[in-house]
């Protein structure tokens, strides 16, 4: 992970402007820099991953144009071989954005890459800055105006809050070209559905799959992986122990004190694959001494995501406290493809691909941010192989009767797509999984309630209808406890988060008032 801002020249004011850097800082802290071109001025906080020498630092020049990226070009050998005749200065992947948008402008440029990616460019030939956000929004962006209607960008809002009025979240597969903002391309969006077999399917699942791991195990920093026990982050752990049979994963989990669901799984997952495996244990008054933190770092008020994040944040704490690792990948984005358990109760095929087109576009909000910030702000990258595009437009694109639950077990056609290939014992590859904030260990979830109960009476939450009643009030004591902090940080911001992450209401069975699959009828042997 890296951090920038960007602001125009005209606005520029130290003193103002080193303050807002500052707070991007835990996103970069290997160097810093600062760049005033004609028309703006460039700030960047490096986290050294692709050539770790000097000659990998941001911004780069060239070709009349200044660049900062925070990003990942997975295909940028690729992407190199097309640009013949061009001197390139680092190891860097982010260098190649500049002389492809030479060659080929901003659109194709965007369309051309594999990648992960949020980047702001200034032209000098056209006096334009242009900026580009990758089509999932792993990598985090925001704009903003400043009083005199002048455009701003940087990693996260709070970067933005002393200089914009205005801020918004830069929306994924979009640029700007310098006037306005252009889709370039919609994940969620098939053009055209497939058809296949369900045997097809899982082969095309698997080696795609496979394909998303391989290309983030690069880098020339040491790379780490997050091994809950469930489905997803197993996954990717074993297909990385394949892909790299002489060499032994570092794994890390973390539960509570008290019924940490998903360690033993972790454990028996790390035995099989023969990881050197590490686990954490938070106690309820961790949890509650994060909690400020986690919301200052998030930006967000959503109850689910906040809930999960306590314990990714404190476990990436520990990984940044106590190893020399700087990547570390994760297994989000699964649910969104192959469904959550209140997916099961879908009425429809159709309205289980509506649904899940709904959850991939909103991923820049919840999943993927709470990845990329617990992550970041503890100075580590984060990689996502199931939000490999490749691969998300695969899923996207099959039958959805083939990913609706028919066989009375969640994501059965990911799971039948690693079956008996040697990846993971059966009894986890079959397991279901709990929400990560249940996994941890059920007392998390309880112990933020009960405190909240301790903080606000029922006059407080009737009071908090009118007092954030302009973009979702709270309706617990618990979701109020964490809009007040928020409020606190970011007063009036709400509308960077579209709504609380819940169930779809018009569902039969999922018209609850808590986000956590503990409270739908079918949640069964999850989080056991």
């Amino acid at each position: 992970m890296c951090g920038f801002v960007v602001v125009a020249k005209e606005d520029f004011e130290v003193k103002v402007f080193d303050e807002a850097l500052e707070k991007t800082v835990d996103r970069g802290p290997d160097m810093q820099a600062t760049l005033a071109v004609k028309k703006a001025v460039f700030g960047f906080n490096r986290l050294a991953i692709m050539d770790l020498s000097a000659k990998g630092m941001q911004p780069f020049s060239a070709l009349d144009c200044t660049l900062v990226c925070n990003g990942e070009i997975y295909n940028y050998r690729q992407l190199e071989q097309n640009l013949a005749g061009y001197s390139f200065k680092s190891g860097s992947d982010c260098e190649c954005l500049i002389p492809l948008y030479r060659k080929y402008g901003l659109d194709t440029m965007c369309k051309l890459l594999d990648a992960e990616f949020a980047f702001v460019l200034y032209d000098e030939q056209s006096q334009k800055v242009v900026a580009g956000r990758d089509p999932i929004g792993i990598r985090p962006m925001f704009y903003g105006y400043n009083e005199a209607g002048h455009l701003s960008f940087a990693s996260t809002a709070k970067a933005l809050m002393e200089t914009c009025k205005h801020i918004y979240p830069f929306p994924p597969g979009h640029y700007y070209d310098g006037e306005k903002f252009v889709c370039y391309d919609d994940p969620a969006m098939v053009a055209r559905m497939k058809l296949p077999t369900p045997q097809e399917a899982e082969t095309k699942i698997r080696e795609l799959l496979i394909a998303g791991v391989k290309k983030r195990l690069h880098a020339d920093a040491p790379v780490g992986y997050l091994l809950s026990g469930g489905l997803d982050s197993s996954l990717v752990c074993s297909i990385a122990a394949k892909l790299m049979p002489q060499k032994k994963l570092k794994t890390f989990a973390i539960g509570m004190d008290q019924n940490p669901i998903d360690l033993k799984y972790a454990r028996e997952v790390a035995e099989y694959l023969g990881t050197d495996h590490t686990e954490f244990i938070m106690t309820r008054a961790e949890v509650l001494a994060a909690l400020r933190q986690v919301i200052y770092t998030l930006e967000t008020w959503d109850i689910t995501t906040i809930r999960a994040s306590v314990g990714m944040y404190l476990l990436c704490q520990k990984i940044h406290e106590n190893t020399d690792l700087k990547v570390i990948l994760t297994g989000e984005c699964s649910d969104e493809l192959f469904g959550y358990k209140y997916t099961d109760f879908a009425p429809n095929a159709e309205e289980f691909q509506k649904e899940s087109m709904k959850r991939v576009r909103e991923l820049y909000m919840y999943d993927v941010l709470r990845a990329d910030r617990c992550i970041s702000a503890n100075s580590l990258e984060g990689r996502v192989p199931f939000a490999d595009l490749d691969f998300v437009k695969y899923v996207m694109s099959i039958d959805p009767e083939l990913k609706m639950n028919k066989w009375g077990k969640g994501k059965y056609l990911l799971r039948q797509a690693f079956a008996n290939q040697g990846y993971l014992p059966e009894d986890i590859l079959m397991r279901e999984k709990a929400a990560f904030s249940d996994a941890v260990g059920h007392s998390l979830v309880d112990d933020l309630k009960a405190y909240a109960e301790t903080k606000y009476t029922d006059a407080d939450l009737a009071k908090a209808q009118d007092k954030y009643g302009y973009h979702h009030a709270p309706f617990t004591k618990e979701s109020l406890l964490y809009r007040e902090i928020f409020e606190e940080f970011y007063p009036g911001k709400a509308k960077w988060i579209k709504d609380y992450w819940m169930p779809n209401k018009t569902w039969e069975n999922c018209d609850v008032d808590d986000p956590s699959a503990r409270v739908l009828k079918n949640y069964g042997d999850s989080g056991k």
